[in-house]
Protein backbone atom coordinates (compact mmCIF):
# COMPACT_ATOMS: atom_id res chain seq x y z
CA UNK A 1 0.00 0.00 0.00
CA UNK A 2 2.95 2.33 0.60
CA UNK A 3 5.60 3.19 -2.00
CA UNK A 4 9.38 3.65 -2.15
CA UNK A 5 9.12 7.43 -1.73
CA UNK A 6 7.42 7.24 1.67
CA UNK A 7 8.48 3.95 3.31
CA UNK A 8 8.54 5.52 6.79
CA UNK A 9 4.76 6.06 6.76
CA UNK A 10 4.04 2.38 7.34
CA UNK A 11 5.18 -0.35 9.66
CA UNK A 12 6.10 -3.91 8.77
CA UNK A 13 2.48 -4.98 8.18
CA UNK A 14 1.54 -1.95 6.11
CA UNK A 15 -0.32 -0.08 8.85
CA UNK A 16 0.18 3.64 9.39
CA UNK A 17 2.80 4.47 12.01
CA UNK A 18 2.77 7.35 14.46
CA UNK A 19 5.28 9.23 12.31
CA UNK A 20 3.20 8.60 9.22
CA UNK A 21 0.10 9.83 10.99
CA UNK A 22 1.81 13.05 11.99
CA UNK A 23 2.89 13.74 8.40
CA UNK A 24 -0.26 12.72 6.61
CA UNK A 25 -2.55 14.73 8.88
CA UNK A 26 -0.62 17.98 8.51
CA UNK A 27 -2.11 20.78 6.44
CA UNK A 28 0.31 22.97 4.49
CA UNK A 29 0.23 26.57 3.42
CA UNK A 30 -0.67 27.47 -0.13
CA UNK A 31 2.92 28.54 -0.85
CA UNK A 32 4.65 25.27 0.11
CA UNK A 33 5.10 21.93 -1.64
CA UNK A 34 4.66 23.58 -5.03
CA UNK A 35 6.26 20.59 -6.85
CA UNK A 36 3.17 18.56 -5.98
CA UNK A 37 0.70 21.24 -7.07
CA UNK A 38 -1.23 19.62 -9.92
CA UNK A 39 -1.69 22.15 -12.70
CA UNK A 40 -2.75 19.57 -15.28
CA UNK A 41 -6.16 17.93 -15.41
CA UNK A 42 -6.49 14.76 -13.37
CA UNK A 43 -8.31 12.76 -16.02
CA UNK A 44 -11.77 13.88 -14.99
CA UNK A 45 -13.66 15.87 -12.41
CA UNK A 46 -11.94 15.08 -9.08
CA UNK A 47 -14.73 15.96 -6.61
CA UNK A 48 -17.06 13.09 -7.53
CA UNK A 49 -17.71 12.28 -3.85
CA UNK A 50 -18.63 15.83 -2.98
CA UNK A 51 -17.39 17.65 0.10
CA UNK A 52 -18.14 17.51 3.81
CA UNK A 53 -17.48 19.22 7.12
CA UNK A 54 -17.59 17.98 10.67
CA UNK A 55 -16.43 18.15 14.27
CA UNK A 56 -17.71 21.68 14.96
CA UNK A 57 -16.13 23.48 17.91
CA UNK A 58 -16.52 27.05 19.12
CA UNK A 59 -13.52 28.13 17.04
CA UNK A 60 -13.34 25.72 14.13
CA UNK A 61 -14.24 22.55 12.28
CA UNK A 62 -12.89 19.99 9.81
CA UNK A 63 -13.28 20.26 6.04
CA UNK A 64 -13.13 17.07 3.95
CA UNK A 65 -12.95 15.92 0.37
CA UNK A 66 -11.39 13.07 -1.60
CA UNK A 67 -10.00 13.35 -5.10
CA UNK A 68 -11.28 10.56 -7.36
CA UNK A 69 -12.07 11.14 -11.06
CA UNK A 70 -12.93 7.43 -11.26
CA UNK A 71 -14.24 6.68 -7.75
CA UNK A 72 -15.40 3.12 -8.46
CA UNK A 73 -11.99 1.95 -9.62
CA UNK A 74 -8.96 1.02 -7.49
CA UNK A 75 -6.97 4.18 -6.87
CA UNK A 76 -9.89 6.37 -7.87
CA UNK A 77 -8.26 7.26 -11.18
CA UNK A 78 -5.59 9.32 -9.40
CA UNK A 79 -1.81 9.36 -10.05
CA UNK A 80 0.34 7.57 -7.47
CA UNK A 81 1.77 10.79 -6.06
CA UNK A 82 0.78 13.58 -3.68
CA UNK A 83 -1.42 16.37 -5.01
CA UNK A 84 -1.85 19.81 -3.49
CA UNK A 85 -5.47 20.76 -2.87
CA UNK A 86 -6.30 24.40 -2.28
CA UNK A 87 -9.15 25.44 -0.01
CA UNK A 88 -10.79 28.63 1.15
CA UNK A 89 -13.55 29.67 3.53
CA UNK A 90 -15.72 32.74 3.18
CA UNK A 91 -18.53 34.63 4.88
CA UNK A 92 -20.82 34.33 1.86
CA UNK A 93 -22.05 31.57 -0.44
CA UNK A 94 -20.55 33.25 -3.52
CA UNK A 95 -17.11 32.98 -1.91
CA UNK A 96 -16.38 36.69 -2.33
CA UNK A 97 -15.63 37.50 1.32
CA UNK A 98 -12.79 35.05 1.86
CA UNK A 99 -11.48 35.00 5.43
CA UNK A 100 -9.04 32.08 5.29
CA UNK A 101 -7.29 30.12 2.54
CA UNK A 102 -4.59 27.50 2.34
CA UNK A 103 -3.74 24.10 0.95
CA UNK A 104 -3.34 20.50 2.06
CA UNK A 105 -1.64 17.47 0.60
CA UNK A 106 -3.83 14.69 -0.75
CA UNK A 107 -1.63 11.59 -0.58
CA UNK A 108 -2.16 8.24 -2.31
CA UNK A 109 -1.52 6.48 1.02
CA UNK A 110 -4.83 7.95 2.22
CA UNK A 111 -6.70 7.55 -1.07
CA UNK A 112 -6.06 11.24 -1.86
CA UNK A 113 -8.43 12.29 0.90
CA UNK A 114 -8.05 15.70 2.54
CA UNK A 115 -8.81 16.68 6.14
CA UNK A 116 -8.38 20.39 6.83
CA UNK A 117 -8.61 21.15 10.54
CA UNK A 118 -9.33 24.83 11.21
CA UNK A 119 -9.32 26.82 14.44
CA UNK A 120 -9.19 30.41 15.76
CA UNK A 121 -12.46 31.34 14.05
CA UNK A 122 -15.30 33.33 15.67
CA UNK A 123 -17.96 31.17 17.39
CA UNK A 124 -21.57 30.58 16.46
CA UNK A 125 -21.59 31.62 12.82
CA UNK A 126 -21.93 30.09 9.37
CA UNK A 127 -19.06 29.85 6.88
CA UNK A 128 -18.91 28.65 3.29
CA UNK A 129 -16.01 26.65 1.88
CA UNK A 130 -14.65 25.28 -1.39
CA UNK A 131 -11.75 23.20 -2.71
CA UNK A 132 -9.75 23.59 -5.94
CA UNK A 133 -7.24 21.40 -7.76
CA UNK A 134 -5.95 21.40 -11.31
CA UNK A 135 -8.30 24.20 -12.33
CA UNK A 136 -11.36 22.27 -11.09
CA UNK A 137 -13.46 23.59 -8.20
CA UNK A 138 -15.67 21.67 -5.83
CA UNK A 139 -19.24 22.55 -4.92
CA UNK A 140 -19.59 25.16 -2.18
CA UNK A 141 -20.31 23.77 1.27
CA UNK A 142 -21.63 25.35 4.43
CA UNK A 143 -20.44 24.83 8.02
CA UNK A 144 -21.10 26.45 11.37
CA UNK A 145 -18.88 26.93 14.41
CA UNK A 146 -20.43 25.99 17.75
CA UNK A 147 -21.49 28.68 20.24
CA UNK A 148 -19.31 29.64 23.18
CA UNK A 149 -20.18 28.56 26.68
CA UNK A 150 -22.30 31.00 28.65
CA UNK A 151 -25.56 32.93 28.31
CA UNK A 152 -27.38 34.05 26.36
CA UNK A 153 -27.78 30.68 24.67
CA UNK A 154 -29.84 30.26 21.53
CA UNK A 155 -31.74 27.10 20.64
CA UNK A 156 -30.12 24.25 18.74
CA UNK A 157 -31.64 21.96 16.12
CA UNK A 158 -29.98 18.81 14.82
CA UNK A 159 -30.97 15.57 13.14
CA UNK A 160 -29.64 12.07 13.66
CA UNK A 161 -29.67 9.12 11.30
CA UNK A 162 -28.20 5.64 10.79
CA UNK A 163 -28.28 2.47 8.71
CA UNK A 164 -28.23 3.34 5.02
CA UNK A 165 -28.02 0.10 3.03
CA UNK A 166 -27.42 0.94 -0.64
CA UNK A 167 -28.99 -2.30 -1.85
CA UNK A 168 -32.24 -1.80 0.05
CA UNK A 169 -33.24 1.48 -1.55
CA UNK A 170 -32.61 5.14 -2.28
CA UNK A 171 -32.03 7.83 0.34
CA UNK A 172 -35.12 10.09 0.07
CA UNK A 173 -34.84 10.91 3.77
CA UNK A 174 -31.53 12.65 3.07
CA UNK A 175 -33.11 14.57 0.20
CA UNK A 176 -35.63 15.95 2.71
CA UNK A 177 -33.07 16.44 5.49
CA UNK A 178 -31.19 18.82 3.19
CA UNK A 179 -34.31 21.03 3.23
CA UNK A 180 -34.23 21.36 7.02
CA UNK A 181 -32.79 24.23 9.05
CA UNK A 182 -30.23 22.36 11.17
CA UNK A 183 -27.10 23.26 13.10
CA UNK A 184 -25.50 19.83 12.58
CA UNK A 185 -26.16 16.16 11.80
CA UNK A 186 -25.22 13.11 13.87
CA UNK A 187 -24.69 9.75 12.15
CA UNK A 188 -24.87 6.78 14.52
CA UNK A 189 -23.38 4.03 12.40
CA UNK A 190 -23.78 1.65 9.48
CA UNK A 191 -22.82 4.37 7.02
CA UNK A 192 -21.91 1.59 4.58
CA UNK A 193 -22.72 -2.12 4.48
CA UNK A 194 -19.93 -4.57 3.87
CA UNK A 195 -21.94 -7.44 2.40
CA UNK A 196 -22.18 -8.67 -1.21
CA UNK A 197 -24.36 -7.05 -3.85
CA UNK A 198 -27.40 -9.28 -3.77
CA UNK A 199 -30.79 -8.57 -5.30
CA UNK A 200 -32.12 -5.15 -4.43
CA UNK A 201 -33.04 -1.68 -5.60
CA UNK A 202 -29.37 -0.89 -6.28
CA UNK A 203 -26.34 -3.18 -6.65
CA UNK A 204 -23.28 -3.01 -4.42
CA UNK A 205 -19.80 -2.50 -5.80
CA UNK A 206 -17.70 -4.55 -5.48
CA UNK A 207 -20.27 -7.31 -5.94
CA UNK A 208 -18.69 -9.50 -3.25
CA UNK A 209 -18.22 -8.90 0.48
CA UNK A 210 -15.51 -6.27 0.86
CA UNK A 211 -12.17 -7.30 2.34
CA UNK A 212 -9.25 -5.35 0.83
CA UNK A 213 -8.45 -1.67 1.28
CA UNK A 214 -9.50 -1.06 -2.33
CA UNK A 215 -12.80 -2.86 -1.65
CA UNK A 216 -13.60 -0.64 1.33
CA UNK A 217 -12.61 2.50 -0.55
CA UNK A 218 -14.79 1.64 -3.53
CA UNK A 219 -17.78 0.83 -1.30
CA UNK A 220 -17.41 4.13 0.57
CA UNK A 221 -17.07 5.94 -2.76
CA UNK A 222 -20.24 4.31 -4.05
CA UNK A 223 -22.23 5.49 -1.04
CA UNK A 224 -20.65 8.94 -1.27
CA UNK A 225 -21.81 9.16 -4.90
CA UNK A 226 -25.46 9.45 -3.77
CA UNK A 227 -26.65 12.97 -4.59
CA UNK A 228 -29.01 13.21 -1.62
CA UNK A 229 -26.29 12.18 0.83
CA UNK A 230 -23.85 14.63 -0.77
CA UNK A 231 -26.34 17.45 -0.36
CA UNK A 232 -26.69 16.91 3.41
CA UNK A 233 -22.92 16.68 3.83
CA UNK A 234 -22.50 19.95 1.94
CA UNK A 235 -25.15 21.82 3.91
CA UNK A 236 -24.39 20.88 7.55
CA UNK A 237 -21.40 19.80 9.65
CA UNK A 238 -21.54 16.14 10.69
CA UNK A 239 -20.63 14.27 13.87
CA UNK A 240 -20.06 10.59 13.06
CA UNK A 241 -19.55 7.29 14.80
CA UNK A 242 -19.65 3.74 13.51
CA UNK A 243 -21.45 0.52 14.33
CA UNK A 244 -20.59 -2.89 12.88
CA UNK A 245 -21.21 -2.78 9.11
CA UNK A 246 -18.39 -0.33 8.49
CA UNK A 247 -16.23 -3.42 9.14
CA UNK A 248 -18.21 -6.66 9.52
CA UNK A 249 -21.65 -7.58 10.81
CA UNK A 250 -21.84 -8.21 14.57
CA UNK A 251 -18.11 -8.10 15.29
CA UNK A 252 -16.91 -7.41 18.83
CA UNK A 253 -13.48 -5.91 19.34
CA UNK A 254 -11.07 -8.27 17.60
CA UNK A 255 -13.63 -11.07 17.44
CA UNK A 256 -15.24 -11.51 14.00
CA UNK A 257 -18.71 -12.84 13.35
CA UNK A 258 -17.24 -15.99 11.77
CA UNK A 259 -14.49 -17.74 13.74
CA UNK A 260 -12.75 -18.81 10.53
CA UNK A 261 -11.85 -15.14 9.93
CA UNK A 262 -10.05 -14.70 13.27
CA UNK A 263 -6.44 -15.02 11.94
CA UNK A 264 -6.96 -12.19 9.43
CA UNK A 265 -9.42 -10.07 11.35
CA UNK A 266 -6.95 -7.58 12.88
CA UNK A 267 -5.64 -6.82 9.39
CA UNK A 268 -9.16 -6.48 8.03
CA UNK A 269 -10.09 -4.17 10.91
CA UNK A 270 -7.08 -1.97 10.14
CA UNK A 271 -8.12 -1.68 6.49
CA UNK A 272 -11.75 -0.90 7.32
CA UNK A 273 -10.83 1.65 9.99
CA UNK A 274 -8.41 3.42 7.67
CA UNK A 275 -11.01 3.59 4.89
CA UNK A 276 -13.54 4.96 7.39
CA UNK A 277 -11.17 7.76 8.39
CA UNK A 278 -10.37 8.49 4.75
CA UNK A 279 -14.04 9.12 4.00
CA UNK A 280 -15.20 10.99 7.13
CA UNK A 281 -14.65 14.60 8.30
CA UNK A 282 -12.71 13.57 11.42
CA UNK A 283 -9.93 15.38 13.26
CA UNK A 284 -6.33 14.11 13.42
CA UNK A 285 -7.27 13.03 16.97
CA UNK A 286 -9.00 10.09 15.23
CA UNK A 287 -6.19 9.25 12.85
CA UNK A 288 -5.96 5.42 12.53
CA UNK A 289 -2.95 3.60 13.89
CA UNK A 290 -3.03 0.05 12.64
CA UNK A 291 -6.24 -1.67 13.78
CA UNK A 292 -7.05 1.10 16.29
CA UNK A 293 -8.87 4.39 15.83
CA UNK A 294 -9.85 6.82 18.60
CA UNK A 295 -13.53 7.59 17.99
CA UNK A 296 -15.16 8.29 21.34
CA UNK A 297 -14.96 12.02 22.05
CA UNK A 298 -16.91 15.04 23.29
CA UNK A 299 -18.27 18.09 21.49
CA UNK A 300 -19.73 21.11 23.25
CA UNK A 301 -22.38 23.52 22.03
CA UNK A 302 -22.21 26.37 24.49
CA UNK A 303 -24.01 26.03 27.78
CA UNK A 304 -26.92 24.21 26.14
CA UNK A 305 -25.58 20.86 24.97
CA UNK A 306 -22.66 18.48 25.37
CA UNK A 307 -22.45 15.51 22.99
CA UNK A 308 -20.64 12.41 24.26
CA UNK A 309 -19.91 10.31 21.15
CA UNK A 310 -19.61 6.60 22.01
CA UNK A 311 -17.88 3.66 20.33
CA UNK A 312 -19.56 0.40 21.36
CA UNK A 313 -17.79 -1.83 18.81
CA UNK A 314 -14.04 -1.44 19.12
CA UNK A 315 -13.71 -2.36 22.81
CA UNK A 316 -16.63 -4.69 23.50
CA UNK A 317 -16.42 -8.18 24.92
CA UNK A 318 -17.74 -11.08 22.87
CA UNK A 319 -21.51 -11.33 22.73
CA UNK A 320 -23.13 -13.52 25.38
CA UNK A 321 -25.16 -16.53 24.19
CA UNK A 322 -28.91 -16.02 24.41
CA UNK A 323 -29.96 -19.65 24.13
CA UNK A 324 -29.90 -20.68 27.78
CA UNK A 325 -32.93 -22.41 29.26
CA UNK A 326 -35.64 -20.37 30.96
CA UNK A 327 -34.86 -22.14 34.24
CA UNK A 328 -31.24 -20.95 34.05
CA UNK A 329 -32.07 -17.28 33.62
CA UNK A 330 -31.55 -14.80 36.44
CA UNK A 331 -33.96 -11.85 36.21
CA UNK A 332 -34.27 -12.69 32.52
CA UNK A 333 -30.53 -12.89 31.80
CA UNK A 334 -28.41 -15.88 30.90
CA UNK A 335 -25.74 -16.37 33.61
CA UNK A 336 -22.96 -15.65 31.12
CA UNK A 337 -24.34 -12.14 30.54
CA UNK A 338 -24.09 -11.38 34.25
CA UNK A 339 -20.31 -11.57 34.28
CA UNK A 340 -19.32 -8.17 35.69
CA UNK A 341 -16.12 -8.15 33.62
CA UNK A 342 -18.07 -8.05 30.35
CA UNK A 343 -18.11 -4.62 28.74
CA UNK A 344 -19.65 -3.04 25.67
CA UNK A 345 -17.62 0.17 25.98
CA UNK A 346 -14.43 -0.92 27.70
CA UNK A 347 -13.48 0.33 31.15
CA UNK A 348 -11.45 3.26 29.86
CA UNK A 349 -14.30 4.61 27.74
CA UNK A 350 -16.85 3.99 30.48
CA UNK A 351 -14.71 5.92 32.99
CA UNK A 352 -14.23 8.68 30.40
CA UNK A 353 -18.02 8.94 29.94
CA UNK A 354 -18.76 9.07 33.65
CA UNK A 355 -16.04 11.66 34.19
CA UNK A 356 -17.42 13.75 31.31
CA UNK A 357 -20.94 13.62 32.71
CA UNK A 358 -19.58 14.63 36.09
CA UNK A 359 -17.69 17.61 34.69
CA UNK A 360 -20.35 18.77 32.24
CA UNK A 361 -21.90 22.17 32.85
CA UNK A 362 -24.27 21.95 29.88
CA UNK A 363 -28.02 22.07 30.29
CA UNK A 364 -28.39 18.80 28.35
CA UNK A 365 -26.07 15.83 27.95
CA UNK A 366 -26.58 13.51 25.00
CA UNK A 367 -25.03 10.08 24.51
CA UNK A 368 -24.57 9.52 20.77
CA UNK A 369 -24.85 5.76 20.86
CA UNK A 370 -25.05 2.87 18.41
CA UNK A 371 -27.25 0.14 19.91
CA UNK A 372 -30.36 0.24 22.17
CA UNK A 373 -29.46 1.35 25.68
CA UNK A 374 -32.63 0.92 27.75
CA UNK A 375 -33.63 -2.62 28.76
CA UNK A 376 -36.03 -4.41 26.45
CA UNK A 377 -37.79 -7.67 27.34
CA UNK A 378 -37.97 -9.59 24.07
CA UNK A 379 -40.28 -12.39 25.23
CA UNK A 380 -43.98 -11.90 24.51
CA UNK A 381 -44.95 -14.17 27.43
CA UNK A 382 -45.55 -11.96 30.48
CA UNK A 383 -44.36 -14.81 32.69
CA UNK A 384 -40.97 -15.07 31.01
CA UNK A 385 -38.33 -12.37 30.86
CA UNK A 386 -35.67 -12.43 28.16
CA UNK A 387 -32.78 -9.98 27.85
CA UNK A 388 -29.42 -10.18 26.17
CA UNK A 389 -27.80 -10.03 22.75
CA UNK A 390 -25.42 -7.50 21.29
CA UNK A 391 -27.29 -4.47 22.64
CA UNK A 392 -26.59 -2.93 26.06
CA UNK A 393 -28.85 -5.69 27.40
CA UNK A 394 -25.96 -8.05 26.73
CA UNK A 395 -23.76 -6.01 29.07
CA UNK A 396 -26.00 -5.11 32.03
CA UNK A 397 -23.23 -4.26 34.51
CA UNK A 398 -21.56 -1.85 32.10
CA UNK A 399 -24.88 -0.04 31.74
CA UNK A 400 -25.52 -0.21 35.49
CA UNK A 401 -22.31 1.68 36.25
CA UNK A 402 -23.44 4.54 34.03
CA UNK A 403 -27.03 4.56 35.29
CA UNK A 404 -25.95 4.38 38.92
CA UNK A 405 -23.90 7.53 38.37
CA UNK A 406 -26.70 9.33 36.52
CA UNK A 407 -29.12 8.40 39.31
CA UNK A 408 -26.79 9.43 42.13
CA UNK A 409 -26.01 12.78 40.52
CA UNK A 410 -29.64 13.37 39.45
CA UNK A 411 -28.61 14.07 35.85
CA UNK A 412 -32.20 14.01 34.62
CA UNK A 413 -31.34 15.96 31.47
CA UNK A 414 -29.47 12.99 30.02
CA UNK A 415 -30.74 11.88 26.60
CA UNK A 416 -29.54 8.84 24.66
CA UNK A 417 -29.85 8.88 20.86
CA UNK A 418 -29.55 5.49 19.18
CA UNK A 419 -29.61 3.76 15.79
CA UNK A 420 -29.02 0.14 14.68
CA UNK A 421 -32.44 -1.53 14.84
CA UNK A 422 -34.12 -0.01 11.74
CA UNK A 423 -37.15 1.11 13.74
CA UNK A 424 -38.25 4.11 15.75
CA UNK A 425 -38.69 3.74 19.51
CA UNK A 426 -39.10 6.01 22.51
CA UNK A 427 -38.10 4.47 25.84
CA UNK A 428 -37.88 5.99 29.28
CA UNK A 429 -34.69 4.65 30.83
CA UNK A 430 -35.29 3.04 34.24
CA UNK A 431 -32.59 3.09 36.95
CA UNK A 432 -31.94 -0.66 36.57
CA UNK A 433 -32.79 -3.67 34.40
CA UNK A 434 -35.24 -5.22 36.84
CA UNK A 435 -37.83 -2.52 37.59
CA UNK A 436 -38.73 -1.27 34.13
CA UNK A 437 -41.72 0.70 35.41
CA UNK A 438 -39.64 2.67 37.93
CA UNK A 439 -39.30 6.43 37.69
CA UNK A 440 -36.99 7.05 34.70
CA UNK A 441 -33.54 8.54 35.15
CA UNK A 442 -32.86 9.27 31.45
CA UNK A 443 -34.62 9.23 28.08
CA UNK A 444 -33.78 7.25 24.94
CA UNK A 445 -34.81 8.16 21.40
CA UNK A 446 -34.09 5.38 18.90
CA UNK A 447 -34.12 6.34 15.24
CA UNK A 448 -35.06 4.16 12.30
CA UNK A 449 -32.93 3.44 9.23
CA UNK A 450 -32.41 5.66 6.22
CA UNK A 451 -33.02 2.65 3.94
CA UNK A 452 -31.90 -0.60 5.63
CA UNK A 453 -34.58 -3.25 5.62
CA UNK A 454 -36.25 -1.84 2.52
CA UNK A 455 -39.95 -1.15 2.09
CA UNK A 456 -42.29 -3.10 4.36
CA UNK A 457 -45.81 -2.99 5.76
CA UNK A 458 -45.79 0.03 8.03
CA UNK A 459 -46.89 -0.24 11.66
CA UNK A 460 -47.07 2.24 14.52
CA UNK A 461 -47.78 1.47 18.18
CA UNK A 462 -48.12 3.90 21.07
CA UNK A 463 -47.56 2.72 24.60
CA UNK A 464 -45.70 -0.29 25.94
CA UNK A 465 -46.87 -3.66 27.15
CA UNK A 466 -46.73 -5.64 30.36
CA UNK A 467 -43.16 -6.65 29.52
CA UNK A 468 -41.97 -3.15 28.60
CA UNK A 469 -44.04 -0.51 30.39
CA UNK A 470 -41.27 2.05 29.83
CA UNK A 471 -41.72 1.98 26.02
CA UNK A 472 -43.87 4.81 24.67
CA UNK A 473 -43.68 4.41 20.89
CA UNK A 474 -42.67 2.00 18.13
CA UNK A 475 -42.73 2.46 14.35
CA UNK A 476 -40.99 0.84 11.38
CA UNK A 477 -41.04 3.61 8.76
CA UNK A 478 -37.78 4.90 7.27
CA UNK A 479 -36.50 8.38 7.95
CA UNK A 480 -34.55 10.36 10.54
CA UNK A 481 -35.07 12.10 13.88
CA UNK A 482 -35.04 15.87 14.37
CA UNK A 483 -34.25 17.33 17.80
CA UNK A 484 -35.00 20.92 18.85
CA UNK A 485 -33.34 21.92 22.13
CA UNK A 486 -33.92 24.89 24.40
CA UNK A 487 -33.16 25.47 28.04
CA UNK A 488 -36.75 24.56 28.92
CA UNK A 489 -37.22 21.37 26.90
CA UNK A 490 -35.93 18.83 24.41
CA UNK A 491 -38.36 18.21 21.54
CA UNK A 492 -37.98 15.17 19.26
CA UNK A 493 -39.78 14.80 15.92
CA UNK A 494 -39.89 11.46 14.13
CA UNK A 495 -39.62 12.36 10.44
CA UNK A 496 -40.65 9.53 8.11
CA UNK A 497 -40.90 8.76 4.39
CA UNK A 498 -43.46 6.28 2.94
CA UNK A 499 -40.99 4.45 0.69
CA UNK A 500 -37.30 4.08 -0.16
CA UNK A 501 -37.87 2.93 -3.74
CA UNK A 502 -39.11 6.43 -4.66
CA UNK A 503 -36.16 8.83 -4.75
CA UNK A 504 -38.21 11.99 -4.09
CA UNK A 505 -40.64 10.52 -1.53
CA UNK A 506 -42.21 13.16 0.72
CA UNK A 507 -41.43 13.59 4.41
CA UNK A 508 -43.83 14.03 7.31
CA UNK A 509 -43.69 14.17 11.10
CA UNK A 510 -45.27 11.00 12.44
CA UNK A 511 -44.91 11.70 16.16
CA UNK A 512 -43.35 14.23 18.53
CA UNK A 513 -42.18 13.91 22.12
CA UNK A 514 -40.73 16.33 24.66
CA UNK A 515 -38.51 15.99 27.68
CA UNK A 516 -39.00 18.77 30.17
CA UNK A 517 -35.97 20.36 31.76
CA UNK A 518 -35.16 18.65 35.07
CA UNK A 519 -37.52 15.71 34.59
CA UNK A 520 -36.35 12.53 32.85
CA UNK A 521 -38.79 10.71 30.58
CA UNK A 522 -40.62 11.65 27.39
CA UNK A 523 -44.14 13.02 26.92
CA UNK A 524 -46.07 12.71 23.66
CA UNK A 525 -47.22 16.04 22.18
Amino acid sequence: MGNDRTPYLFGRRGFLTGMGAALLSTAVSAQTFSPFDSKERLGGYPFTMGIASGEPSSDGFVLWTRLAPKPLEPGGGMPDRPVLVRWQIALDERMRKVVRRGAALALPELAHSVHVELDHLPPGRWYWYQFEVGGEVSPVGRVRTAPLFGPPQRELTFAFASCQNWVNGFFPAYRRMAEEDLDFVVHLGDYIYEGPGGAGVRAHLPATEIMSIDDYRIRHAQYKSDAALQSVHAKFPWIVTWDDHELENNYAGFIPQDEVDTPIFADRRARAYQAYYEHMPLRRFSFPRGPNLQLYRRLSFGSLLQVHVLDTRQYRSAGAPEGCAVTERVDGYCPSALDASRSIAGQRQRDWLIDGLNRSRAQWNVLANQVPFAPNDGNADPAIKSYGGEKWDGYPFDRAAILDFITAQKLSNTVVITGDVHQNYVRNVPPDYINLDAEPVATEFIGTSISSGGDRTLRTTYGGDVNNPHQLFQNNSHGYVRCEISREQWKTDYRVVPSVVVEDAPISTLASFVVEQGKAGALKV
